[in-house]
């Protein structure tokens, strides 16, 4: 009985220890993917919640900035079932500008590479959007999704080769 406790309280002081270091990327991560300050500042108190509540069972998992990115993606997700479309992805405003044609065509050109992004699997997903949306670094990267620098560059080499087999036209060079 003591060892679950002494788990139980590890986890809860492990979540404590990381609370200033993760908020920042928690919230920086619903903000760039929801463009709602409101939104973001809900799904990170839902996700340091979550991540409480895993920190108070008898055997919690392990808590790191990885694993609370992982509870934020699954907040992330549940946010967009409730929403109007189970398949929606963040999409920004149509830009609003005098050059609407050059504008327009950049926009619709992200708006696919978006809807390519959520049809790939999770691991491409998040590798591609915390290195070219999140502007991580490689090594950023590799430590958010707790994987040797050398695996994640194979993962980036994966992914990238997934997004481009699916992107219209992408496949053809």
């Amino acid at each position: 009985m003591s060892a679950h406790t002494d788990y139980q309280s590890d986890a809860r002081r492990t979540l404590l220890a990381l609370y200033d270091e993760a908020l920042p990327l928690v919230y920086g991560y619903f903000v760039r993917r929801c463009g709602d300050r409101g939104a973001a500042e809900d799904l990170t108190s839902e996700t340091f919640l979550a991540a409480m509540d895993a920190a108070r069972k008898t055997s919690p998992p392990p808590i790191s900035i990885p694993w609370l990115l992982g509870v934020a993606r699954h907040k992330l997700a549940d946010h967009y079932r409730r929403g109007q479309d189970r398949l929606s992805v963040p999409m920004a405003e149509p830009p609003e500008s005098s050059d609407m044609t050059d504008d327009w065509d950049a926009e619709l050109d992200r708006m696919v590479a978006e809807a390519v992004l959520a049809r790939l699997a999770e691991p491409h997903r998040t590798v591609l959007v915390l290195r070219y949306m999140d502007d991580c670094s490689v090594g950023e990267c590799a430590e958010l999704i707790g994987r040797t620098v050398h695996a994640t560059e194979a993962l980036l080499v994966r992914a990238r080769r997934a997004f481009k087999r699916q992107y219209p036209e992408g496949g053809t060079s």
